[in-house]
């Protein structure tokens, strides 16, 4: 591997040689992390078996469905199979009729588990809460965005809040990436994308109900989109499953590509709705 600035962070085989040995890349320099490589040791691994990607033997119908259909992407060309190299990735949150837990699994545009996200750190009394009231929109929520072979990638922490929402994007290491934040509260909600103390981007919401975005550079040119798709009459009137997709235009320097890949998820957390529409 090259480790050119341009190299998104990621898990990757030690430079150094070490055998099956994966160390993590933080965007700019190699960190002292690392851990074992699942693929090398095969048979030999004693991860459980979630922690080994399972991808599906051919494109999934229901999420080409969902791309091409719903949210009016057409197919593009192969990705590079990560969170971090796919030019698509489609969202889908685990439906429950009784969220404890916030759960995701992403995919790429042809439905191959290239990723999820996880709720983490909750206790025992904010899932009571959770289960008996909406307060728990107002507590800090912290979820950890992992590859297909469950190795983190990036920690998504939304402070509590009463007004306005803030979520702060790190690496697993606890270095920050930046801060996407909420600007209005009135009208169409848009987020401010933030790194190193100045504003790189931002994510503009197309409608009142802010479920469709338009991401843009510091320059204002729309670099990625998000688009909610319509989960079914079922899940939309009985659990609080979300799906969204999201399209980004072309390869992005980091931090704004991390920043932008942590957006579909940061929508939902941060702007977590009280009332169900079917619209």
């Amino acid at each position: 591997m090259t480790t050119h600035s341009n190299t998104p962070a990621g898990w990757y085989p030690d430079p150094h040689g070490a055998p099956q040995t994966l160390r993590y890349w933080d965007g700019a320099k190699w960190t002292d992390h690392t851990n074992a490589d699942q693929q090398a040791q095969g048979a030999k691994s004693q991860q459980p078996p979630q922690a080994v990607p399972q991808q599906a033997a051919g494109p999934d119908p229901r999420v080409q469905q969902q791309v091409q259909q719903q949210a009016g992407v057409a197919g593009g060309g192969p990705g590079g199979g990560s969170l971090f190299s796919e030019p698509v990735l489609v969202v889908n949150q685990k439906a429950k009729l009784i969220e404890l837990t916030n759960e995701y699994k992403v995919m790429d545009q042809n439905g191959n588990l290239i990723g999820s996200v996880t709720e983490i750190g909750q206790s025992a009394l904010k899932k009571a809460l959770r289960f008996v009231s909406s307060l728990d929109q107002f507590m800090t929520h912290r979820l950890e965005i992992r590859d297909a072979y469950g190795q983190p990638q990036l920690v998504l922490t939304r402070p509590a809040k009463i007004m306005k929402s803030k979520v702060l994007v790190s690496r697993p290491d606890g270095s920050p990436v930046g801060e996407i934040v909420q600007q209005n509260m009135i009208g169409k909600i848009n987020f401010g994308i933030f790194a190193d103390g100045r504003q790189i981007g931002a994510i503009k919401a197309e409608n009142w109900r802010a479920w469709n975005f338009a991401i843009v550079d510091h320059a204002d040119n729309e670099v990625a989109r998000i688009t909610k798709t319509w989960e079914g009459l079922a899940k939309t009137m009985f659990t609080t499953a979300d799906n969204y997709v999201l399209q980004i235009h072309y390869q992005l320097p980091e931090p704004l590509l991390s920043l932008v890949v942590a957006t579909a998820l940061t929508v939902d957390t941060a702007l977590k709705q009280d009332s169900r529409g079917l619209g």
